[in-house]
């Protein structure tokens, strides 16, 4: 059975740092790419950094970049994101998402910057 868990996020004051977690188990195929997307209340879904596993190439928004690592686990289908330096518009769902001949979505986990 194809399952992501996304696992990490939580209430951080600005400037504050988190690391979250998506684990992708259950796969058949290989995983290209491991995503993570953030949805803020009104706003469309965005790209905030991807990892190629097998490269370990990776990609950032530019809002993102400098603040934001994403590296992957031991295994291929884990990934993760270090978060530094959050500021308040960083507030949103984070959702994670494995790329292989289809996208695969986890089911989210909340990031809020305030003080």
């Amino acid at each position: 059975q194809l399952q992501l868990v996304e696992s990490g996020g939580g209430l951080v004051h600005p400037g504050g740092s988190l690391r979250l977690s998506c684990e992708a188990s259950g796969f058949s195929n290989s995983v290209l790419s491991m995503n993570w997307f953030r949805q803020a209340p009104g706003k469309e879904r965005e790209l905030v950094a991807r990892i190629f596993p097998v490269s370990g190439t990776t990609n950032y928004a530019d809002s993102v970049k400098g603040r934001f690592t994403i590296s992957r686990g031991n295994g291929r289908n884990t990934a993760y994101l270090e978060m530094n330096n959050l500021k308040p518009e960083d507030t949103a769902m984070y959702i994670c998402c494995a790329r292989t001949t289809n996208d695969y979505w986890g089911q989210g986990t909340q990031v809020t910057v305030s003080s």
